[in-house]
């Protein structure tokens, strides 16, 4: 059944909201077909889709989660608990901690690498000697 709508009410096209968000119309129906939106309920007398103006806060809130490196999963749980009547301070701040823990060990993992790339780059011959080409693709790097 298609809600007849007036454009005056506080109602957006999807290109609307696409438009405030900053977001493609494309990436707000995958969040509504995953569950990160509520389908639209209501549509103007054309058929398009509409949404309350609080959808803004919401995918604003989407795009700070992803830009601090949260999963959609990750926000989708989050939203849960938002959804069900609660606030989800703590649970985000879980998350956060855990990200910085993840970024603390891919640190050490690029510095590790970041020494070994040195040390080969240190002893780098530009002429390898010839004996040794026909063995390999680059004797610069080769395990030993």
């Amino acid at each position: 059944m298609v809600t007849s709508v007036s454009i005056s009410t506080k109602w957006l096209k999807i290109g609307e909201v696409a438009a405030r968000s900053g977001m493609s119309v494309k990436t707000i129906r995958y969040y509504e077909d995953i569950g990160l939106l509520a389908p639209a309920v209501k549509r103007s007398e054309s058929g398009y889709r509409l949404f309350s103006s609080q959808i803004l806060s919401r995918l604003a809130f989407i795009k700070r989660a992803q830009s601090l490196g949260l999963s959609l999963s990750e926000i989708q749980e989050i939203l849960n608990i938002h959804d069900s009547g609660q606030l989800p301070c703590e649970p985000v701040k879980g998350r956060l901690l855990a990200k910085v823990e993840a970024i603390a060990s891919q640190i050490e993992a690029l510095e590790i690498l970041r020494t070994e790339l040195k040390g080969l780059i240190s002893g780098w011959q530009e002429q390898p000697p010839s004996h040794r080409i026909s063995q390999t693709l680059c004797p610069n790097i080769e395990c030993n």
